[in-house]
């Protein structure tokens, strides 16, 4: 065959691009299990430091197979619910099959349009209820992870991540420590709207359902603020009731009533 010809260079560049494909489509598949794992663990290294299970600087040090490990060891149950606040689903906690929902865009979609929702809820056996939180930065999405106390009231802890938020300004949400640091012990007042501030000077009012936002970071924290009371108000049938439950030492609503009839 003429080197020279069109028929030539056609042929050689079809070869080419076929053969560059097939090695990318290999790579792509020999990846996808070592990608999803390392999803996977990360997802949970997330979730546990919202959760206070061990410090975020050690669970960042620790390999995939003992995230695993510690999940497994620390995970009560986790199911999923409606927007209506019941149970749709369970969610494997086994240390070899164990599930998560970690694509929350969908879900995101299923809050704000009343769609068919499956919201995880994390219950480790400390107590601690953890829930996802996803929503829109300046630059991209962000999400993240809000630790409940056992009276579903009062936030444990919270771990927050970001796609590409603006470095030492919009990524504070995850880079800085004393960001997460001032969720701690402030509570979510489920009935309310809002339910919780993220807000300039919010600390100011002495509210306990508020933190100031980061300086510099006025989309970022107004991104983040919307996300928190979006998903606070999706979880609110389910949490909300379980923190009236608390509230009345226990008692089911039903019974509350009886005793007031009598």
């Amino acid at each position: 065959m003429n080197t020279n010809s069109n028929a030539y260079t056609v042929i050689y560049t079809t070869l080419v691009v076929v053969v560059v494909a097939a090695l990318l489509a290999f790579t792509a598949m020999k990846l996808k299990p070592s990608q999803s794992a390392n999803a996977k663990a990360e997802t949970l290294r997330q979730m546990m430091s919202a959760a206070q299970i061990k410090p975020t600087d050690e669970l960042y040090a620790t390999k995939n197979a003992g995230v695993l490990q510690l999940y497994a060891d620390n995970i009560q149950e986790a199911y999923t619910i409606g927007l209506d606040g019941q149970k749709n689903g369970e969610l494997s906690v086994s240390k070899d099959k164990i599930e998560l929902v970690d694509n929350l865009k969908p879900q995101n979609k299923a809050i704000k349009d009343g769609g068919e929702a499956k919201l995880p809820v994390y219950i480790f056996k400390s107590g601690v209820t953890v829930i996802p939180i996803y929503g829109a930065g300046l630059w991209g999405p962000i999400w993240g992870y809000v630790a409940f106390q056992p009276d579903c009231h009062t936030i444990a802890g919270a771990f927050f991540d970001h796609e590409s938020e603006t470095p030492g300004l919009g990524a504070k949400i995850k880079d800085e420590p004393w960001f997460r640091e001032k969720f701690v012990g402030k509570t979510v007042e489920w009935g309310d709207s809002p339910a919780f501030r993220l807000e300039k000077n919010a600390e100011t009012t002495g509210a306990d359902n508020a933190i100031d936002a980061i300086t510099g970071a006025t989309m970022t924290s107004k991104g983040l603020n919307e996300a928190l009371n979006v998903w606070f108000g999706a979880y609110e049938k389910h949490l909300g009731v379980g923190a009236l439950f608390n509230a009345l030492g226990g008692e089911t609503l039903s019974e509350t009533d009886n005793e007031e009839e009598e």
